[in-house]
């Protein structure tokens, strides 16, 4: 083993700017390649934390207007959501529906402490907590007795908590503010990505509304859907539902605004595989470049190499050796500066993380064992295919037509 690896160094040695210049090009394609996934993981890792922070689970449902005449109705006319249909909506939707909540939203009311102010707020229930990945900082989020007593608490992210109550964290949770007028104690701080709502109980955002049955949104959890036909199957059900309630034809697209987040992040998760895999051969192209180089100066080097194996040839040497060193000499350059240019591609990938660090595009871009695992393999077995034509041509080389060449 020591033999044959004193023996590659030597050859190597003779024969260093070549190379080089050859390992400059395997490099450069394992560069190019691990840049090119790294950007594509950052890109698919910022899909994830999208579609985690909000839930992929769920189907949003918006009040529209409706597009077509039904039951006695002219087309134009906008659907109202109701808190009754909620229920009905769970009641009529048992096999795939998990759970369904509402939403009240007042967007112009005034929230307030003596410091500053801002406006509005959302009438939200407990499953909102875990239903949008909403981390809690401090305190707790609205509870079922919030919910049944219409408490007048709130729950406010970080940043409207700073403008509101200031720099002191240690003391926002038991503070008051103003909100519509009343007063709201503090119960909670939250985080989100991208969240800011000032979360009240649902009930005492519809008594704030006046009692109103009306409300903004119906968030929908669904189950037992694998495919994105189930998904679909499970919107249209909620359609006929809400069509029968609301009097409108439920194949009627516009008469109801959903967003269904199942299906687009299964649409969303086969467009981020078909950029892996278009990552993947641009950069496995780009390297077959450095493969190539590989190649040719293994042909080279087993011409320039005849005598010397005619002699091993002479004297009793193995095919399998000659074919063992040949090859071992490719997949080392292979290797060699393929880990070179994981290590520059590794790199460069935190660098781009850092540039991008506050971009929602793109989240902690690089590689992670696996794929380094992926790219160690690739480079092994293209340092043996770029070893193997030249070996099995030095096979071919008879002693007595290599001694004479000498």
């Amino acid at each position: 083993m020591f033999d044959l690896l004193h023996e590659i160094k030597q050859t190597l040695s003779c024969n260093k700017l070549r190379t080089i210049l050859t390992g400059i090009a395997v490099s450069w394609g394992i560069f190019m390649l691990i840049v090119l996934l790294g950007m594509s993981r950052g890109v698919s890792n910022s899909f994830n934390d999208s579609f985690m922070s909000t839930g992929t689970d769920q189907i949003m449902v918006w009040g529209g207007v409706t597009s077509k005449p039904h039951a006695g109705y002219k087309e134009g006319r906008r659907i109202k959501l109701k808190d009754k249909d909620v229920s009905k909506v769970a009641k009529e939707n048992t096999a795939h529906v998990s759970m369904v909540s509402a939403t009240l939203r007042n967007d112009s009311a005034v929230v307030s402490t003596s410091r500053d102010y801002t406006s509005g707020y959302t009438g939200a229930t407990p499953d909102e907590l875990a239903g949008n990945n909403l981390e809690m900082r401090a305190g707790r989020f609205i509870n079922d007795a919030d919910i049944n007593e219409v408490r007048k608490v709130t729950v406010l992210p970080v940043k409207v908590a700073r403008t509101l109550l200031g720099p002191d964290s240690t003391t926002y949770v038991g503070s008051r503010i103003d909100i519509s007028g009343f007063s709201f104690l503090v119960v909670g701080i939250y985080y989100h990505d991208f969240r800011e709502n000032v979360f009240i109980p649902f009930t005492t955002a519809k008594k704030l509304n006046g009692d109103s049955p009306d409300i903004n949104q119906i968030k929908v959890t669904i189950k037992n859907v694998s495919t994105a036909v189930d998904g679909e199957n499970v919107e249209q059900d909620i359609r006929n539902t809400l069509g029968e309630a609301h009097d409108f034809d439920p194949e009627d697209q516009s008469a109801l605004w959903m967003w269904n987040r199942f299906v687009q992040f299964l649409s969303m998760s086969s467009v981020m595989n078909i950029m892996d895999m278009m990552v993947w051969l641009i950069g496995l192209l780009t390297m077959i470049s450095g493969i190539v180089g590989v190649s040719n100066i293994m042909f080279v080097s087993v011409r320039e190499r005849t005598h010397e194996i005619g002699i091993r040839r002479a004297i009793g040497a193995k095919p399998r050796s000659i074919l063992t060193q040949i090859i071992a000499e490719s997949v080392i350059i292979t290797a060699l500066f393929g880990y070179i240019g994981i290590f520059l591609g590794e790199v460069v990938c935190g660098i781009l993380g850092f540039v991008f660090r506050d971009a929602d595009a793109i989240s902690n871009p690089g590689v992670d064992i696996s794929i380094a695992i992926q790219v160690t393999v690739v480079l092994i077995i293209a340092g043996s295919l770029a070893g193997l034509f030249p070996a099995l041509k030095a096979l071919k080389i008879k002693p007595v037509e290599a001694l004479r060449d000498e």
